[in-house]
């Protein structure tokens, strides 16, 4: 989908919408392998920028994948498997460990704390206790994580006990994120989740019981089967959960969903709404919660201001943090090189496992430019820039280098700018992702994203 031209009236379009990150993905090549491996090789502290000038190392954080699913969901675009035994997730299991401790013996890492640590899928609490443990007690013979500022766990509510959710707090989880995405059970039928509204109450009580230091709620606007009415009865019921803090996407379709692949195959549009409806959906929750004493934090996070910590994952990434990127087909960056895992099960437990070597099977090598517009794309989600913070980190006036991008927003009414502050309206905030592409490099403009 081309992201300047998502249709206001039409049903949404089958393409990548969410910007996670710069260069798109669809640039990186098994070639710049090599480089990525020869990153890992060098000391943080004495990597170099491209002007020759030493730079000091990163913030550093670890994302576990833990692909397994009770359902594959309809909407999923990620690595998931739904028909593994306890035998396969051991093995898996295993290869997730020897691929930390790989990590954990390169120069570019070694004598690094993880500043934050999440566990995504998936659906990491598919694990049992006792498989959660082994993971943990694995990685924790070469990389403790007793420093981190922050641990985020990804729940569906399903597959937890109130014992489980002991072992999750035990291993040291501060953010306990639940996958709701919806109070309605026909639209989470329709979309292909496992749980059910009666899962989603009891869960949320044994997480408070437990006493996690913040709990936060996915909700997704705009799933098949939606209705007003509906969304309306499930952000009134978001809002009772009192949660610490709320994550509200709005529904896309990547290519490899299950709904695009119907839609291919039928010739038809897809069933998600269009754009318009779901930011007008997002727009009446975000007013809702704000009534209740939340605060926007994002295009999609809200917060409760009494006792949050902070987005400590998402701030780190967004402010260019390193990113240790373990499991199958995950996706990472270090010392400014991306890179993604194999993403099939095969050859990723095989390189771990008999070949005992790092999975990595694309990698792209970012310039400072490239750096400084995935930071800036990436922060303008929040709504708002600072451009002190960009010309100190990179020495560039951003409202100057990229006036046309910054002056098309203001004459667009979706920002204004005033006293070295870029700042989204509200409409510009409930539309961000289709507004970045305009600040990517040419030749990425009009390519598919993945």
């Amino acid at each position: 989908m081309d992201l300047h031209i998502a249709d206001e009236q039409k049903q949404t379009e089958v393409g990548s919408y969410f910007v996670a990150n710069y260069p798109p993905f669809s640039a990186w090549s098994p070639d710049h392998v090599p480089e990525y491996l020869n990153a890992l090789d060098r000391p943080a502290e004495a990597a170099s920028a491209d002007n020759g000038e030493s730079q000091s190392a990163a913030p550093l954080g670890l994302y576990l994948h833990i692909p397994f699913c009770r359902k594959r969901c309809k909407f999923c675009y990620f690595r998931v498997y739904t028909d593994k035994n306890s035998s396969d997730v051991d093995v898996y299991l295993k290869a997730l460990a020897r691929e930390a401790e790989l990590y954990a013996k390169r120069a570019a890492l070694v004598g690094r704390s993880f500043e934050f640590v999440y566990f995504g899928g998936g659906t990491p609490s598919f694990l049992s206790s006792d498989q959660l443990k082994r993971l943990i007690d694995r990685i924790s013979e070469h990389w403790m994580w007793e420093k981190a500022r922050e641990v985020t766990f990804e729940c569906e509510p399903g597959t937890l006990k109130k014992s489980k959710l002991e072992t999750i707090k035990e291993i040291g989880t501060t953010r306990l994120s639940l996958g709701v995405e919806h109070f309605d059970d026909e639209v989470l039928s329709i979309g292909g989740r496992a749980h059910r509204s009666p899962e989603i109450f009891e869960a949320y009580q044994w997480a408070r019981e437990v006493g996690f230091r913040q709990i936060n709620i996915d909700l997704i606007a705009g799933m098949v089967g939606d209705t007003e009415v509906k969304w309306r009865e499930t952000i009134e019921k978001a809002i009772a959960f009192d949660a610490d803090s709320v994550t509200i996407y709005q529904m896309e379709v990547p290519h490899n969903t299950e709904i695009a692949r119907q839609s291919k195959d039928q010739g038809l549009e897809t069933p998600v709404p269009s754009w318009a409806i779901k930011r007008e959906w997002v727009n009446y929750a975000f007013r809702e919660f704000e009534k209740a004493g939340y605060v926007v934090s994002s295009g999609y996070t809200l917060y409760k201001p009494t006792g949050h910590s902070g987005f400590v994952y998402r701030d780190a990434l967004w402010h260019g943090a390193d990113l240790v990127g373990t499991g199958v087909a995950s996706f990472g960056h270090v010392l400014g090189v991306h890179y993604q895992n194999e993403d099939s099960w095969d050859a990723y437990v095989a390189a771990l496992l008999e070949e005992n070597r790092l999975p990595v099977a694309r990698a792209y090598p970012t310039t400072d430019h490239q750096r400084l517009i995935r930071e800036m794309i990436l922060q303008l989600k929040l709504g708002r820039l600072e451009t002190r913070y960009f010309h100190n980190k990179f020495d560039v006036q951003i409202t100057d280098r990229f006036a046309d991008g910054f002056n098309s927003l203001v004459g667009e009414g979706l920002a204004e700018i005033k006293n070295g502050t870029v700042r989204l309206t509200r409409n510009g905030l409930l539309r961000v992702d289709s507004l970045l592409p305009r600040f990517f490099e040419p030749q990425f403009r009009h390519v598919r994203y993945t």
